[in-house]
């Protein structure tokens, strides 16, 4: 499959924003998505608010390479597929949104994209059911948080612009 990381990570940076610290917001602080406990554990030691704030660029996109986009193995999925794995993966868990792919293709369903995975979904011979489904799933699982009602509103947008953005790069790839 092609690198689509750069794209991914483009349209996914507009979907996290910059820097937030929602009081309801179970990850606290954050900075392009990236939580201050991921931005510590990437470090290797405590930050502070300042640090949070001024988090590089190449720091994120380094995190977010290894951390999501190499663990749902993006550069081995189709174009489309990847991003919406990926995008799903950063907000809600790896575990989730590669049982939610598997769920789509039909295989076992054990969060870990593996190679009976991969080869399922590259031989779907319609990537846009597999966006789709995994596109409805997600907006089935936000409406079940009990912090839908504060959040819900960007989620299911969010949601709408990785589904047709994906179905875009899917597209592109036929």
């Amino acid at each position: 499959m092609k690198d689509n990381f750069n794209a991914s990570l483009a349209m996914l940076l507009h979907h996290e924003g910059g820097y937030v610290n929602h009081p309801d917001d179970p990850g606290g602080r954050t900075n392009y998505g990236v939580t201050q406990r991921v931005y510590e554990d990437f470090l290797g030691r405590e930050v502070t608010e300042k640090e949070m704030k001024e988090m590089p660029l190449e720091d994120v996109r380094a995190i977010y390479k290894k951390n999501y986009w190499d663990r749902i193995r993006g550069d081995d999925l189709p174009p489309g597929i990847d991003f919406c794995v990926f995008d799903w993966a950063v907000n809600a868990g790896i575990s989730r949104a590669s049982k939610a792919l598997q769920q789509a293709i039909n295989v076992d369903d054990d969060g870990i994209i593996g190679s009976q995975t991969v080869a399922k979904v590259c031989d779907q011979a319609n990537h846009t059911n597999v966006v789709n489904t995994i596109a409805v799933k997600r907006e089935n699982f936000y409406r079940d948080l009990k912090t839908f009602d504060t959040f819900g509103r960007g989620w299911l947008r969010r949601n709408d612009e990785t589904r047709q953005s994906a179905l875009k790069m899917a597209e592109k790839d036929v």
